[in-house]
């Protein structure tokens, strides 16, 4: 990984506990977030020169403290700069802060900061949007991509989040019990896409952007200790572990992806599998059913396959089926069609997603999906124009390298003609 790869992974991976005690310290969004983006700025200045410091996060909040110190006082014109000694000797300071990183306030700074972004005085969507904008420091780009909305909505939506949530005045305290219960739902669906923000990636850029899975699964684990009896959150915690359990195994030598079917199942982490099954079973005897358990239930169905072709695909169909009813979207009957097509066929499946083209014009794995499936029904020229979208509309360089693969078999079968060159 490059110097500035490894920064930028750093930097990421703190983001979530950096901002979160920024915040305490200043009780403003705008001024924690200055100070965070001012503290990465000395960090890209400080830690190639000095090399990297033995807590980034430690070093982050300390520094982003004394720069949000500075600027406020700046505007109050009420005191000088801290002395120089106090900002100029990292090393001690940095310690003396990671050491205490493991304290109460640090373990409560990022809940704090998720659930004061999931305020009720907010719609959903928005909740969710600025929480990922401030929590994770995702991009406006990246945030609109997961929700399948332009970049321009999802900044109108983020910035009228950030608006409401000064002009309401809202405590930067740890919400109560009873708050904390009400807000559950978004902070949950918030620490998913998270997840799959890390998850979404190419081989290249996996290890910079793993901290994101690993710091979602932290979160997630911090949630079951705060709602220990909650199936739902049971179900959030084991989704992430399974699927985190693959890692190894989803990119060949050559940074190809490799689907799940032909992966190499003797790679997966079965110390994450083994707990994220336990979890799922606990959860599953609560009797009280929720989409992030139906999800995890269909991931422990893949896991429990010591091979491809032992997988319930029957099961996975039913498991869709019921997710469809609690969580109505194109996506997950897309998804659902995976299953149909190892059931019934592709052709099945291909009348299945037909009728999504529209909602989902703009998501590469509609075409991915309608490529693979036209190509299974021998209609190369149709395979080739939807898997032609796929490549337009792909987010990483490993999924426009697995749909060129298709194309290239395709030519090489002889399935699509080529073009004549045209005289000059």
């Amino acid at each position: 990984m490059t110097e500035l790869a490894w920064i930028s992974s750093a930097i990421s991976a703190a983001r979530p506990q950096a901002m979160g005690a920024l915040l305490r310290y200043f009780r403003d969004l705008d001024t924690a977030e200055e100070a965070f983006q001012d503290a990465c700025l000395r960090a890209l200045k400080n830690w190639p020169q000095n090399g990297p410091p033995r807590d980034p996060a430690a070093w982050l909040i300390f520094v982003g403290r004394n720069s949000g110190i500075d600027a406020v006082r700046k505007r109050a014109k009420q005191a000088p700069m801290p002395e120089e000694d106090q900002i100029s000797d990292l090393d001690d300071a940095e310690s003396d802060i990671a050491e205490r990183l493991d304290g109460a306030h640090y373990r409560d700074d990022i809940l704090r900061l998720l659930f004061i972004c999931c305020h009720p005085d907010l719609p959903a969507t928005q909740q969710i949007a600025v929480a990922l904008r401030i929590v994770s420091g995702l991009t406006v780009k990246q945030i609109a991509r997961a929700f399948l909305v332009g970049e321009s909505a999802m900044e109108q939506r983020i910035t009228r989040a950030k608006a409401r949530i000064a002009d309401a005045g809202v405590p930067f305290e740890t919400p109560g019990a009873v708050e904390r219960s009400e807000r559950l739902a978004a902070v949950a669906a918030m620490v998913y896409l998270i997840f799959n923000e890390g998850y979404s990636t190419n081989s290249g850029e996996a290890p910079a952007r793993a901290p994101l899975c690993e710091e979602a699964i932290r979160l997630a684990r911090l949630l079951l200790r705060l709602f220990q009896t909650e199936p739902e959150i049971m179900g959030l915690t084991a989704l992430l572990l399974l699927q985190h359990a693959r890692a190894p195994a989803r990119f060949d030598p050559d940074g190809e992806i490799v689907l799940l079917e032909d992966q190499d199942r003797g790679l997966w982490s079965r110390k994450m599998i083994d707990e994220g099954l336990a979890l799922v079973d606990k959860a599953l005897r609560h009797r009280k059913p929720g989409p992030y358990q139906v999800q995890a239930a269909i991931a422990a169905l893949h896991a429990r396959a010591e091979k491809a072709e032992d997988t319930d695909w029957v099961e996975i169909d039913l498991l869709y089926g019921l997710l469809e009813q609690m969580q109505p979207s194109p996506v997950i009957t897309l998804n659902r069609a995976v299953a149909v097509s190892k059931i019934r066929g592709p052709e099945a499946a291909l009348a299945m997603i037909e009728p999504l083209e529209e909602r989902l014009s703009g998501y590469f794995h509609f075409f991915g999906l309608k490529g693979g499936l036209l190509m299974q029904l021998d209609r190369g020229e149709e395979a080739r124009v939807a898997f032609d979208r796929a490549i337009a509309l792909a987010n990483t360089a490993a999924e426009a390298a697995h749909i060129r693969m298709h194309i290239d078999r395709l030519m090489k079968d002889g399935a699509v003609r080529v073009p004549a060159k045209k005289a000059n």
